[in-house]
Order: structure tokens, then sequence, then C-alpha cells
């Protein structure tokens, strides 16, 4: 889900997954934002990226490292 600020908002895991299948689901979420990217947009697509559980503090990802993903 979009808010009217550009911020995508999904469910990728449980606290019960391990980092590996934490991290697939990431990489294949980011992968998909990529790939139904505008081709009129410009610039950096993905800005910041966040983690989170239900009602707890966030965790910055590292932004270049989903931007390699391919």
């Amino acid at each position: 889900r979009v808010d009217k600020q550009g911020n995508i908002h999904a469910g990728l895991g449980k606290v019960s997954f391990s980092k590996e299948q934490l991290w697939d689901n990431v990489s294949t979420f980011v992968k998909a934002i990529n790939k139904h990217k505008p081709a009129a947009a410009k610039g950096r697509y993905i800005k910041n990226a966040a983690l989170s559980l239900t009602m707890s503090p966030s965790v910055k990802l590292e932004t270049q490292e989903l931007l390699d993903m391919k």
C-alpha cells in the first residue's frame, strides 16, 4: 500500500522468520518494485528503507544494497 508521500507499507515477514527467509522476502519485494518502476521516473527510485515490527522502532536498511538487487 502506498501513502500520499509515496511511502510503501508492506508486510514482509513474521518474528518467527529466520534472517534468510526475511532477506529473501525483502529481496523479492525490492526486485518487484524495481521491475515496475515507471519509465518516466528519474533519479533514485528507492531513497530510504526501514523494517519494523508492529508498534516498534524501525531499523534502517542500507539502500545501496537494495539498489544493487537486480
